[in-house]
């Protein structure tokens, strides 16, 4: 196979690696917004039920005793698994970035096209561009994973009010108590994404 063959062949191939990698992204985010709208389907139904039940004070505590753990769980383990989506996205969109910065360099010739990839910054900073983000890690909080990472704050704040408040303590402290905790969860939760996000903004 001669030079010309061989950069024929590989361009087929990036050809067909960018179509890849472009629909892996299309289902990591399709992924995501299935996995987060069933969470909040959840989440919405059981303030239904809590609405039906309200009325009974004696139905009250094991309904939330029932609903507030599997929320959590759940609400874990969707938030775990779009920090996974996310990350996969991150990387597949890299990958097309090295693919299109091959595509300026080798045919693009005096033209523009695909400049976007081959910023001197670096390619995780062309990476960003990519999306019309700026790389900072604030960007990080508008992701669905950190949309569901402050619900579950919430759950988990509220699940502490609630047993603070069972426990026979004020309810100002069983607020506070909560509130802080709440707080604490989602900042735990923002560090995961940060950690795993392979994009290192500033």
């Amino acid at each position: 196979m001669d030079d010309r063959e061989r950069e024929q062949a590989l361009l087929t191939a990036l050809t067909t690696e960018h179509f890849v990698l472009q629909t892996s992204r299309s289902a990591t985010v399709t992924e995501s917004v299935g996995r987060a709208t069933v969470f909040l389907t959840m989440l919405s139904a059981a303030l239904i039920g809590l609405g039906f039940v309200a009325s009974n004070a004696a139905l009250v505590r094991p309904y939330l005793g029932a609903v507030l753990p599997t929320l959590v769980i759940t609400g874990l383990l969707t938030f775990l698994r779009l920090v996974q989506n996310m990350v996969e996205n991150e990387l597949d969109l890299a990958r097309i970035q090295r693919i299109r910065a091959y595509y300026h360099r080798r045919l693009a010739g005096e033209h523009d096209f695909f400049a976007d990839a081959v910023q001197g910054e670096g390619i995780m900073r062309a990476t960003w561009a990519a999306v019309g983000n700026a790389p900072r890690r604030a960007q990080l909080l508008l992701t669905t994973a950190a949309m569901v990472g402050a619900v579950n704050a919430l759950l988990v704040g509220l699940a502490v009010t609630l047993l603070t408040g069972l426990a026979g303590l004020s309810s100002g402290f069983a607020i506070g108590l909560g509130s802080v905790l709440a707080l604490l969860a989602f900042a735990a939760q923002v560090a995961y994404i940060n950690r795993e996000s392979i994009s290192q903004p500033g």
